[in-house]
């Protein structure tokens, strides 16, 4: 019996090393994209990207969190239009700031979490037309340090933020393809 519990302590201290040892080698960049086909030309989705408090009209982690507090700086449009954001909720802390804007085809913005936990992404809408409709890409990439690696093994992220990704642009189809009054 006693000879059992050195021997099972030294394989669960081996496969803990050897768990760790894997996670090390998970890629350090990520990127998560979901797109979505909007019966809209681009000049009809962009404003509502393009534009912080329009892209908060369907922005799905803010209504996820409607609790959150926002704070807009900056321009009101375009480059250099940013919000904070404070929540004790799901959606942490954070703030957003649009550092490329290519009328009706591109929105650059630079993701920044302070909590629950530090990171900073960029995020990228295109927007490419195809016919009658538009396809809208929402792209989120950046570094994955080691904790992000472990988490990772844990919860599927490309699931669960592509699931937000999913519902967002979904909202985004409906307010582009609303019919105007």
């Amino acid at each position: 019996m006693f000879d059992f519990l050195p021997t099972a302590l030294i394989l669960i201290a081996a496969s803990l090393v050897g768990f760790l040892a894997y996670v090390a080698t998970l890629p350090s960049e990520f990127r998560i994209e979901r797109s979505l086909a909007v019966d809209a030309p681009p000049e009809a989705i962009f404003p509502l990207i393009n534009d912080l408090r329009n892209f908060n009209r369907w922005n799905p982690f803010l209504a996820a969190d409607p609790a959150a507090k926002l704070v807009y700086r900056g321009a009101d449009t375009g480059v250099g239009a940013a919000y904070d954001w404070n929540s004790t909720g799901r959606a942490g802390a954070g703030s957003m700031i649009i550092t490329n804007s290519a009328p009706s085809s591109r929105v650059n913005l630079d993701l920044n979490f302070s909590k629950p936990f530090v990171a900073n992404n960029v995020v990228e809408f295109l927007l490419t037309p195809a016919g009658r409709t538009t396809t809208v890409s929402w792209v989120m990439s950046g570094r994955r340090p080691f904790f992000h690696k472990l988490m990772g093994t844990l919860f599927n992220m490309d699931k669960m933020v592509g699931g937000e990704f999913a519902k967002g642009l979904a909202s985004l189809k409906a307010l582009a393809e609303a019919p105007t009054a």
